[in-house]
C-alpha cells in the first residue's frame, strides 16, 4: 500500500510538471504572436532564448518517467499514464519549437512592415492555444469527451489556415513585390496550424491514457 501511495504521488508530480510545461509553451506562443504584432524584435529574441527552458523541462520529465518505469515496474493503467506523458511532452516541446519559429520569422523580417494587419492569424493562435489548454485539462480530469472535442476543433484551425493561404496567394498574384512579405505570414500561419495538430495529438494520447485505445481521431491533418 505504501508503494502504491508513493507511485500515486509521483504520478501526480509528473502531471503537475506537464501542466507547468504546457503553461510555458502557451506563454511562448502568446509572446511570439505579440512580438510579431508589435514588430518587437527584442521580445522575439527573448522567446527564442527561452525555448531552451522548454527543452530542458521535456528532458527532466522524460528522465522522471523512465526512472519510474525502471524502479516501480508499473502495470496497466499506470504504465499507460507514463507512456502517454512521454509522448505528450514531446508534443509540447514541438509546440514550443513552432512558437520559437514564429519569433525567428519576426527577426528575419527585420524592419519590414507587416504586409497587412493581423486578423485571422491571431484567431488561429487563440484557437490553437485553447486546444492546447483544453487537451491538458482533459489529461488532468481524464475527460475523453473534451479530448475528442479538441480533435474536432482542429478542423476550424485548418479552415482558417486555408482562408489565410488563399488571401495571401491573392496578394502575391496581384502584386509580385509582396511575395516575400506574404510568405513570412504564410510561414507563421503554418506554424500555428502545426501547433493545433500537436494539441490534437495530445488529446489523442489522453484518450489512450483513459481507454487504452490508440487511434488517430482526426485524420484530416496536413
Amino acid at each position: 500500500m505504501r508503494v502504491r501511495s508513493g507511485l500515486d504521488r509521483q504520478l501526480r508530480m509528473l502531471q503537475d510538471e506537464v501542466l507547468m510545461m504546457g503553461g510555458m509553451v502557451e506563454k511562448s506562443i502568446a509572446r511570439a504572436l505579440d512580438s510579431l504584432t508589435r514588430r518587437d524584435l527584442e521580445a522575439a529574441e527573448q522567446v527564442i532564448r527561452e525555448d531552451d527552458y522548454i527543452d530542458r523541462k521535456r528532458f527532466d520529465i522524460e528522465e522522471h518517467c523512465i526512472d519510474l518505469i525502471a524502479t516501480q515496474q508499473p502495470m496497466a493503467g499506470d504504465l499507460r499514464i507514463l507512456i502517454s506523458i512521454l509522448h505528450i511532452t514531446v508534443e509540447l516541446e514541438r509546440m514550443g519549437d513552432y512558437a520559437e519559429g514564429i519569433a525567428r520569422i519576426n527577426v528575419l523580417m527585420g524592419d519590414e512592415p507587416l504586409l497587412k494587419p493581423l486578423i485571422d492569424i491571431p484567431r488561429m493562435a487563440e484557437k490553437a492555444t485553447s486546444m492546447l489548454r483544453r487537451s491538458l485539462d482533459a489529461m488532468v480530469n481524464r475527460d475523453t469527451l473534451t479530448a475528442l472535442q479538441v480533435c474536432k476543433d482542429d478542423d476550424d484551425v485548418d479552415a482558417l489556415y486555408d482562408q489565410i493561404y488563399r488571401e495571401l496567394l491573392l496578394f502575391m498574384i496581384q502584386d509580385p513585390s509582396t511575395i516575400q512579405r506574404a510568405t513570412y505570414l504564410l510561414w507563421v500561419a503554418h506554424d500555428l496550424e502545426r501547433i493545433a495538430d500537436r494539441a490534437t495529438n495530445v488529446a489523442e494520447r489522453v484518450v489512450y491514457m483513459v481507454t487504452g485505445r490508440m487511434e488517430e481521431i482526426n485524420v484530416s491533418k496536413y
